[in-house]
């Protein structure tokens, strides 16, 4: 089992899939495993048909976090320049793969079961879609480690959530269940424990039936809201919208539409 790749990559029908694959190590992210997701993010922004990825894990935990043990390291570091040092490399990879997770004009879907943390739920943050299995919990460590979450999970969490439930999770350093999860709106859905690959895929399936370039432009049209006033959010969904309206994606959706609008009210 040590020598299995410490992420398993595949897709099918136009999404890819890339599952955390070191139950062992209760999904820890290790250089090997962020080396691999990182390509994996690249293979997903440059092959067109490739419509949504899917981040998901195998075992009882979706991810420890950062694998603090990673080299063979068999007692804890003894000074914050060793801490530094040990981790510098490791965590700039991270903040890259996450910032360049946010600018690919492309869904990410990440689906967790059982706990979710530190880094791993960093990586949740910067995902488009969060989807949890009844098992799911969330928190940060680094709190009682006595630091802050290393890779602008801070910023994420409140973008996300607010300043109250950031509180929650960084200063008082409680974790949530699924549902409190779900009462943040840090998670999408929450869904059985049984059966919950099969519930990811299919939303998976349904964001690869979307139009990718209407998709795509509501991904940017909405993160230049979160951070521009209404009447400069407003100007950009209006060009958008004009160049979404000269595809030939558009004028087939509108006659499925009215199509269907027809065949209702001839019902």
């Amino acid at each position: 089992m040590t020598d299995a790749p410490h992420v398993l990559v595949d897709e099918a029908n136009g999404v890819l899939v890339a599952t955390l694959n070191r139950p062992e190590k209760l999904n820890a992210l290790s250089r090997q495993t962020l080396e691999i997701l990182e390509s994996a993010v690249y293979r997903f922004r440059d092959t067109p048909s490739l419509r949504v990825m899917l981040i998901r894990a195998t075992g009882r935990y979706f991810s420890a976090g950062a694998d603090l043990r990673e080299g063979g390291v068999s007692a804890p570091p003894t000074s914050g320049t060793e801490i530094r040092e040990m981790h510098r490399l490791h965590l700039n990879g991270m903040r890259r793969m996450y910032d360049e997770m946010e600018a690919i004009e492309k869904p990410f879907v990440i689906a967790h079961q059982g706990p979710c943390v530190g880094g791993g739920l960093e990586l949740s943050l910067s995902c488009d879609f969060r989807l949890a299995a009844a098992s799911a919990s969330y928190s940060f460590p680094e709190g009682k480690m006595g630091v802050l979450p290393a890779t602008n999970g801070i910023s994420r969490l409140v973008r996300l959530v607010g300043a109250h439930w950031a509180r929650y999770l960084v200063m008082a350093n409680l974790p949530a269940n699924a549902q409190k999860a779900l009462v943040m709106g840090m998670v999408h859905e929450v869904f059985p424990d049984e059966g919950f690959d099969d519930a990811a895929m299919a939303f998976c399936r349904h964001l690869a039936g979307n139009n990718p370039d209407q998709m795509g432009a509501a991904k940017v049209a909405i993160e230049i809201a979160r951070e521009l006033g209404v009447t400069q959010a407003a100007s950009v969904e209006r060009l958008a919208n004009s160049a979404l309206m000269l595809a030939p994606a558009y004028l087939e959706g509108m006659r499925a539409h009215v199509a269907t609008i027809g065949t209702k009210k001839g019902g």
